[in-house]
Order: structure tokens, then sequence, then C-alpha cells
């Protein structure tokens, strides 16, 4: 099950010279990053039978187990609004987002 391409989704793999995905309806949120800057989106390749591609966080990384949380994406509108339009980037695109409009997006080879 995949979540609908939206036009400013579109726009932004466009402007990035990439292809569009459709994102998974679940992305892996570090909740506890929230206030924190800048914003990180890394979207892996879907593991077999995966269901999360999606791993976003807020400042520092963590590599402490439970540092992400399986979120239903629709939640993102409410908790980090900045970055659904990002979510339909490919697999191995990653970004990187402030809070005072720096934008920067890049496909890890």
């Amino acid at each position: 099950m995949t979540v609908p391409i939206s036009k400013t989704q579109q726009r932004i793999c466009d402007k990035f010279g990439l292809p569009a995905q459709a994102p998974e309806p679940m992305v892996a949120l570090a909740i506890g990053s929230l206030d924190q800057s800048p914003i990180y989106g890394t979207r892996i390749v879907l593991p077999e039978n995966g269901t999360i591609s999606w791993f976003i966080h807020c400042g520092e990384h963590d590599d402490a187990s439970g540092f992400y949380q399986p979120l239903h994406a629709e939640h993102l509108h409410d908790m980090l609004p900045q970055v659904v339009d990002y979510l339909a980037l490919p697999s191995g695109a990653k970004f990187i987002l402030d809070r005072e409009g720096y934008e920067d997006v890049w496909l890890e080879e």
C-alpha cells in the first residue's frame, strides 16, 4: 500500500531531477528530537516485507535503540509538516532542512 504523490511532492522531485516514488503509509520518526534543528531525512530501499523506508530525525543522530519510532505518515502534517513535501523522493534520497528555509536534497550513491 502506498500513498498518492501530491503535486507539491512531484515538484520537489522535479526540482532536484529525481524520479518520484510513492511513499509508504508509515515512517520512522525520532519523536524525541523534534525540538532540534536541522531536520534530516533518509529513504532506504524498502526491505523485503518491510513497511518503512523513511527515517527522519532532528539535530544530532543517536544510535540508541528506540531512537526512531514507527508512525503513520499522516501524523507528520501535525508533528513535522516541513518534511511532508519530500516524502516522494526515491529510495537512496536524503534531505536536510532547517526552520529558516535551508534545503538540500541528494541521492546517496
